[in-house]
């Protein structure tokens, strides 16, 4: 399980970076190209690490929508220019914060 928590606490450090990135909040997130691209690459990095991730701990976890992270990663990789900015900020103001958590409690339980 030692990959697992590998690709799980890169999780947390692409979270970390993006809300440092988006820090300025909305009107820069959407004014500023650097910081969406930045934001976008940790997100991709973010859901191709999920899925790396062991089924078993997957299936341990089943609150994480993890089919819906690897079809984001997917839009992220291969239909970036139908990509809505709104939803992207929809993604980092309300499902960010929620798999921090989920992932912190994860860490704790591989020891």
């Amino acid at each position: 399980m030692k990959d697992d928590e590998v690709y799980l606490r890169h999780v947390l450090e692409c979270i970390d970076a993006i809300r440092e990135y988006t820090a300025e909040g909305r009107k820069a997130f959407f004014t500023d190209r650097r910081t969406r691209k930045a934001t976008l690459r940790e997100l991709q990095e973010l859901a191709e690490s999920t899925q790396r991730l062991s089924s078993t701990l997957k299936e341990q976890h089943p609150e994480i929508p993890w089919t819906g992270i690897a079809g984001f990663r997917n839009v992220l990789v291969h239909d970036y220019l139908g990509l809505s900015n709104e939803r992207v900020w929809t993604i980092i103001g309300r499902d960010l914060p929620a798999l921090r958590t989920v992932i912190e409690q994860m860490l704790d339980e591989l020891g």
